[in-house]
């Protein structure tokens, strides 16, 4: 049967993921893979989840294991609420919503925000997976300019001020791809702009507990609570297939993202649910949370030391002080998509920047690197291999 015939107009603008394909890359024996950005397998608490399973069972029996409310486990909104509240963020458990990664709840928040050529502001570069989330409800993109410090509140007031936009979409912490943070001064001057054009701001923030140095930032949620849907996960912090996601939504928001989800997979895994509640409210998390960083930080800063060492000297980079990527800037005109897949025959996958502009003509001469999954000696070996491809490419111009 030719089923192409069947498919609605929306897939057109639906793409296989490049991070995804460029992952299946790095499963190649040998390949040093500074690409993917995937939790530490050895950041996992396995050590204490058969503990945790235990727990669940004997507490909540055949509850964890049967269909469960769409807005989520009682006792996990209990706990994230507590969790949200440490983090400055003001609201109780009837306010949180519990979705399959943080990923379901930009798909519901597209479904029912998103008409088709609607605009929606991004930064410049994005967080591809929301792209992809966003895409099949046919939005038009609004660029707004970035800095070393992140999103530029004059630009993103330019934004507002010519364009009515359905929302803004902003990584304000560890931004994937860049790594950048918006200081304390930008988030005050953003979360005045959102009440000042009765604007919303979806702010998805899965990286701020991943911090190596510095001072936690208060979200922007905590700022301006009635205009900032607010996206968490446990993915970085627990364990990312169970799939846990979350998010504080403005009260008239809410009844529609749960109608979205109950169409898409009624509520998220009840037991995982459960295994993660006692995670939070049995103290494990923080018990947990510093053993993740001790892993990441020598990480982060293996792969900093080596970048200074092997990379040409027209190259700059962001020393970002927490999260899972930097991101680096090459000379104008450099093809990055030619150099990774010179890299990838010496064995060494990055990720070209050019997949995460919504502008396709933006940001060839860039590629984001992930430290997450690689042990400091690989860092150096990779990334001396890499300097090695850039400084033998110079001259190769994009198209």
């Amino acid at each position: 049967m030719d089923t192409q015939k069947l498919l609605a107009s929306r897939t057109a603008v639906m793409e296989v993921s490049a991070i995804r394909e460029i992952l299946k890359v790095t499963a190649q024996p040998g390949m040093i893979s500074l690409a993917g950005g995937l939790p530490a397998p050895d950041s996992f608490p396995i050590d204490i989840l058969q503990d945790l399973c235990r727990e669940v069972l004997a507490d909540w029996g055949p509850t964890a294991l049967q269909y469960s409310p769409t807005e989520g486990f009682g006792p996990l909104r209990e706990a994230l609420a507590d969790l949200l509240a440490r983090r400055k963020v003001p609201v109780v458990a009837e306010d949180i919503l519990v979705a399959s990664g943080s990923q379901g709840v930009l798909d519901a928040l597209g479904m029912v925000l998103i008409a088709k050529g609607d605009a929606v502001a991004v930064e410049a570069p994005t967080y591809l997976g929301a792209l992809q989330a966003f895409n099949p409800y046919e939005p038009k993109y609004v660029r707004i300019a970035m800095d070393d410090g992140g999103v530029m509140p004059e630009a993103l007031e330019a934004v507002l001020r010519d364009t009515p936009v359905k929302f803004i979409y902003l990584v304000p912490t560890f931004q994937n791809p860049t790594g950048r943070t918006l200081s304390l001064g930008r988030r005050k001057a953003i979360a005045r702009l959102l009440q000042r054009y009765d604007a919303l701001l979806v702010e998805d923030d899965p990286y701020r507990d991943l911090r190596y140095q510095g001072s936690s930032l208060p979200p922007i949620k905590s700022l301006a609570p009635d205009h900032v849907a607010y996206i968490g996960t446990l993915s970085k912090i627990f364990a990312p297939g169970l799939r846990i996601g979350f998010c504080a939504v403005p009260k008239t928001l809410r009844s529609w993202l749960v109608m979205a989800k109950q169409g898409i997979d009624l509520h998220t895994s009840t037991f995982n649910q459960a295994l993660a509640a006692r995670y939070i409210s049995g103290g494990h998390l923080m018990q947990h949370l510093p053993r993740v960083l001790k892993i990441y930080r020598p990480r982060q800063q293996a792969m900093l030391e080596a970048l200074a060492r092997h990379f040409p000297a027209q190259y700059q980079w962001t020393r970002p002080e927490g999260g899972m990527f930097l991101w680096v800037t090459g000379p104008r005109g450099m093809d990055m998509e030619y150099v990774y897949h010179r890299a990838v025959a010496r064995k060494v996958a990055f990720v070209p920047g050019k997949f995460f502009f919504t502008d396709p003509g933006e940001g060839r001469e860039t590629l984001r690197l992930n430290f997450s999954t690689v042990d400091p000696p690989t860092i150096e070996r990779g990334i001396a291999i890499l300097g090695e491809v850039l400084a033998e490419s110079v001259g190769v111009k994009s198209n």
